[in-house]
C-alpha cells in the first residue's frame, strides 16, 4: 500500500475531471487506487474482492465462496482447464478455482502492488503451481488466440474505459465454444439522468472506487454481442440473496462485531486510530484519508443499492460459438 498524502492527492486529482477524461485516463486511475485501497480491502473483505448473493445466516466468507463455485460451475471448470481470471486483485477467486476445482489460472492485472501480494497468498498456500500472474491492461492482453478454456471476472471490468475492447480480446483468446462468465457493476433502469440525487450516488460510487463510468445494462449486452460472443443468461442477482442480509450489507452502518469497522461508531474509531498512527509514523501520511475515502464510497454504494439505481451483481454468461474467428 502506498498511502501517502501525495499518493492521494494524485488519485483526487484524477477524478475531478470529465468522464471524457476519466474513460481516457482510466488504467492510471485504477492503478493508484488499487495502491491506495488494496491493504484496507484486505483487511476489512479478505482476498476476494467482490459482492455476493447471500442467504440468511450465511456468512459474508461464505456467500463469497459460495458464488466463486457458481462461476465455476457455469464455466463447466474441470481439473486441468486453463482460465482466465480478468482483474484478479489479489487472487482470492483465482485460488478458488484452483484450490477446489483443480484449474489452471492466469490472473491478468494492471497493478503491480497487488500482484506482489497475490504471489505471496499463492505460495503462502502452496498454488504456485496452479496460479500465475500477467501484469497487464485487460483490453490488451499479451496471450495467444484460441487458448483458454474459459474466463471469468468478478466485478472488474467496470473499471474498463471501453467494454467492447475488453470483451473483444476476452473472445480472442477464448478456444471456440468456451465461456465468459462473470458481473458487472451497472445502473438499473430505474437510474434517471435527470435527477439530481440518482446523478450524486453515480458520480460518488466512480469517484470513490477508481472508475471511470457506470454504464447501463443495456450498454454491456450490446458490447458483449457486438464483440462476437452469444449470451447463454443474463439477469440481475442483486436481489436473489435474502433481503435480511442485502448484497450492501457488510457496507451500512447498522451495527455488527462481525463489521465493526463498517459501523458509525466503528469508522470514527478507525479514523482516530489511523490518525494516531501515523502521527508516530507507524502509518504513512495519508493514511486515515485514504480510509475516509473508502467509508463515501461505501456509504455511496449502499445509498445506490437501497434505491435500486445500481446493481454490482449483474451476472452475464457468454460463449464463444463453435468455428468463430477471434474478433479484431
Amino acid at each position: 500500500m502506498k498511502p501517502t498524502v501525495d499518493g492521494l492527492r494524485d488519485y483526487a486529482s484524477l477524478q475531478d475531471i470529465s468522464i471524457e477524461e476519466r474513460r481516457a485516463r482510466y488504467a492510471a486511475i485504477a492503478r493508484q487506487f488499487y495502491d491506495l485501497a488494496t491493504d484496507f480491502y484486505e483487511f476489512g473483505w479478505g482476498q476476494s474482492f467482490h459482492f455476493a448473493p447471500r442467504e440468511k445466516g450465511e456468512t459474508l466468507r461464505a456467500s463469497i465462496l459460495r458464488y466463486e463455485h457458481r462461476v465455476a460451475e457455469a464455466l463447466g471448470c474441470r481439473a486441468g482447464d486453463k482460465l482466465i481470471d480478468l482483474g484478479c486483485g489479489v487472487g482470492g477467486p483465482m485460488r478458488t478455482m484452483a484450490r477446489d476445482f483443480v484449474a489452471t489460472v492466469t490472473g491478468i492485472n494492471i497493478n503491480a502492488y497487488q500482484i506482489g501480494r497475490g504471489c505471496t497468498h499463492n505460495r503462502k498456500q502452496g498454488l504456485e503451481h496452479l496460479c500465475r500472474f500477467v501484469r497487464a491492461d485487460f483490453a490488451n492482453l499479451p496471450l495467444a488466440d484460441n487458448s483458454y478454456d474459459g474466463a471469468y471476472e468478478f466485478q472488474a471490468t467496470c473499471h474498463a474505459s471501453d467494454r467492447r475492447a475488453v470483451y473483444s480480446e476476452i473472445f480472442r483468446i477464448l478456444k471456440p465454444g468456451a465461456s465468459f462468465v462473470g458481473d458487472e457493476w451497472c445502473l438499473t433502469p430505474a437510474y434517471d439522468p435527470a435527477n439530481a440525487e440518482h446523478r450524486r450516488i453515480k458520480r460518488d460510487i466512480e469517484v470513490g472506487n477508481g472508475l471511470p463510468d457506470i454504464e447501463s445494462i443495456e450498454v454491456v449486452l450490446t458490447a458483449l454481442r457486438s464483440a462476437g460472443f452469444e449470451i447463454v443468461l443474463h439477469v440481475d442477482l442483486a436481489s436473489s440473496g435474502s433481503p435480511e442480509t442485502p448484497w450492501h450489507l457488510p457496507l451500512s452502518k447498522r451495527w455488527s462485531m462481525a463489521q465493526l469497522q463498517c459501523t458509525t461508531i466503528g469508522r470514527v474509531i478507525t479514523t482516530a486510530v489511523l490518525k494516531l498512527m501515523e502521527s508516530v509514523r507507524v502509518a504513512p501520511a495519508g493514511t486515515a484519508a485514504v480510509n475516509e475515502l473508502l467509508c463515501t464510497a461505501a456509504d455511496s454504494l449502499v445509498q445506490g443499492g437501497r434505491i435500486g439505481i445500481f446493481t454490482p451483481l449483474y451476472f452475464l454468461h457468454a460463449r464463444k460459438p463453435t468455428g468463430s474467428s477471434p474478433a479484431r
